[in-house]
Formats: C-alpha cells, structure tokens, sequence
C-alpha cells in the first residue's frame, strides 16, 4: 500500500512539474514573439525617422545650391 501511494505521489509530482515547464515555455515563447513584434516596430519607426532626416537634409542641400548658384 506504501509503495503505490508513494508512486501515486511520485507520478503526480511529475506530471505537475512536467505542465508547468509547458506553460513556462509557452509564456517564454510569447514573451519572445511580443519583443519582437516590438522591436520590429521600433526598426520601422527608426527607418522612417532616417528617411525623413535624409529628405530634410537633402532639402536643405538644394537650398544651399541654389542659395550658392544666386550669389
């Protein structure tokens, strides 16, 4: 009677342990798929923040030839 209640104790504790590393998993993985949907948002807003830099530096160029070519 001793040794099926202590393999009844034993089997649970492993099932237990078993279902919280997949739940851990899972929560690590959707962590994972959250930080990176961030940051690929953060990668566009950055490359369109360079895009609109690049725009005003080269409207600022032409400014400054045609600036130059008037004098």
């Amino acid at each position: 009677m001793r040794k099926i209640f202590l393999s009844s104790a034993v089997l649970g504790l492993l099932l237990a342990t078993t279902s919280c590393r997949e739940s851990t998993a899972e929560k690590a993985e959707d962590a994972i798929e959250a930080a990176t949907e961030d940051t690929e948002d953060n990668l566009e807003k950055v490359g369109d923040e360079i895009e609109e830099l690049g725009d005003e530096i080269e409207e600022e160029i032409q400014e400054e030839r045609t600036d130059a070519d008037d004098n």
